[in-house]
């Protein structure tokens, strides 16, 4: 006979089993739901601010990629995997992720002298730069007569300042830390351009280098340079690049060698022309133009849209007969003898109209195309001042522009500009005016369109109020070099060697047949 006993426990097992699994199913999930949350939790804990100020921060960097090293890591695969998730979900309590920046206190012989010696500043001329360093390097604010610009908005800006007002808004970006470890970037606040206006002419090439090796020998010795040896690091330059790649030691050749440096062939700089290296990358000149506020910059579009043009085309500038190739002087005779159809702002040594901003602005608000030949070197400011005032430039050198600007100007360059390759003064076999009057109407009305469309990203606005802004020139540098560096930590994380590519020469893009034929 069966035991009861024995019996009415076989019959409700079933039961009990499910039961007990329910029970362990529910367990299991809150387990896991805790743990993810405290997960969370902490990452929240790090991140306690939009400024980087973080008082513990080794749970963060278990889950950023800012501190890598420079060597492969092994199945790195797997790893990245892990980190974007965990990066994912940081990301969606600080906006500041991928974008802090750490900035170097450096010793005022590296900056601040400079500025307080501003009276032994020079462009290469006698003029005192102390009234350009107000306002924060943007100079003093212009007098607006006839209305040819808007008040408040315009300052008499020197174009070799491009450090100086780059370093006052870096000390605004929304994303600085203090914490070097947890920062995607490595800023230089180094005024390279200022060091050599200080000591450029007249002074030997030990005096020149000086501040240069001091700069590189201190950045070597800090814990930041160990992580990528210098390359999240970058420094921005007021003169053009090629002041800084002396090629020899002789007493008699330009500039200083700071550039050839070895550490500071790890650096990325960003300048107001490049060279044909690599780790050289052009941003736009300052021009004087700061709007504050989004606002101002778009009435300011919406008045160059409604401008009349009288002119056809337009030059400011001064023949260059010391460079024997040089076709200014081709272009201000073209400019002359087409009498009404074109306006010469003459820029000759000695002559002043080029330096006061209404002068420019008012010819070039008045032309429907700007010239822009190359000058001392392949670039000059008033490309940007075009830009501006609406006036579609004509560029006759891909140095000028295309090769340059790559972060800020459309790569497509018939969208806002016309070519007409000139490689030197023997090839000249254009006229002008016939050629310019030749391009339809429909395709003057979209370059000019878009022209207007590009002054947001080639200014450098004020800082009393971003609302409501476009991007501007500072925040298109700031996102393209952040965006480097990152390349650069992909390559450490794929197994790869980041020096490569890094600080090459180029020398093709200076050539003109990746232009095409122009116009």
């Amino acid at each position: 006979m069966e035991n009861p006993i024995t019996a009415k426990c076989c019959n409700i097992h079933p039961w009990f089993v499910l039961l007990v699994f329910f029970v362990f199913c529910i367990q299991l999930f809150c387990f896991d739901y805790s743990g993810f949350t405290a997960k969370k939790s902490g990452v929240l804990t790090g991140l306690n601010d939009n400024h980087g100020n973080l008082l513990d921060t080794h749970d963060f960097n278990e889950t950023s990629n800012h501190s890598i090293s420079p060597l492969p890591i092994t199945d790195e695969s797997v790893k990245m995997a892990d980190r974007e998730e965990e990066l994912k979900v940081a990301t969606e309590v600080d906006s500041c992720l991928g974008r802090y920046i750490f900035v170097h206190d450096l010793l005022s012989g590296f900056n601040k002298d400079f500025v307080n010696n501003c009276r032994l500043l020079t462009r290469g001329t006698d003029k005192n730069m102390c009234p350009y360093l107000d306002n924060l390097g943007f100079g003093p604010e212009i007098d607006n007569p006839e209305d040819v610009l808007m008040n408040n908005s315009w300052f008499l800006t020197n174009q070799f300042l491009l450090e100086v007002i780059f370093h006052n808004k870096m000390k605004r970006y929304e994303c600085l830390t203090n914490n070097s470890s947890i920062a995607s970037a490595v800023y230089v606040p180094f005024y390279a351009g200022l060091d050599m206006s200080l000591y450029l002419w007249g002074f030997n090439i030990t005096v020149r280098d000086s501040a240069s090796l001091a700069l590189v020998k201190w950045l070597s010795e800090k814990p930041e340079w160990k992580r990528m040896w210098g390359r999240d690091h970058f420094l921005v330059a007021g003169r053009i690049a090629w002041d800084f790649r002396r090629q020899s030691d002789n007493e008699s050749d330009w500039g200083s060698k700071l550039r050839f440096l070895p550490e500071s062939k790890n650096m990325s700089m960003l300048s107001i022309e490049s060279t044909s290296w690599n780790n050289d990358i052009a941003i736009p000149y300052p021009t004087c133009f700061h709007p504050s506020r989004g606002s101002e910059i778009f009435q300011w579009q919406d008045r160059m849209r409604r401008q009349k043009r009288r002119y056809l085309f337009s030059f400011a500038g001064a023949p260059r007969p010391e460079y024997q190739n040089s076709i200014r002087g081709k272009i201000i005779d073209q400019c002359l003898a087409s009498k009404n159809q074109c306006k010469l702002l003459d820029c000759n040594y000695g002559a002043t109209n080029c330096d006061n901003p209404v002068n420019v602005m008012r010819v070039f608000k008045s032309s429907v195309f700007c010239l822009q030949p190359p000058g001392d070197s392949y670039t000059r400011r008033s490309i940007f001042d075009s830009i501006l005032a609406g006036c579609i430039p004509v560029f006759f050198h891909p140095g000028t522009a295309y090769a340059q600007y790559i972060w800020h100007l459309p790569k497509n360059h018939t969208r806002y500009s016309v070519y007409i390759p000139v490689k030197d003064l023997s090839e000249w076999k254009i006229d002008l005016n016939e050629t310019l009057l030749r391009i339809p109407e429909d395709r003057i009305s979209a370059l000019k369109e878009e022209v207007i469309k590009l002054i947001p990203r080639v200014v450098y606005a004020g800082s009393r109020s971003r609302s409501e802004a476009p991007e501007d020139s500072f925040d298109i540098a700031v996102k393209g070099v952040l965006e480097r560096i990152e390349s650069v930590r992909v390559m450490i994380r794929e197994g790869k060697d980041p020096s490569i590519g890094f600080a090459d020469g180029d020398d093709y893009k200076y050539t003109f047949p990746p232009y095409g034929d122009g116009i």
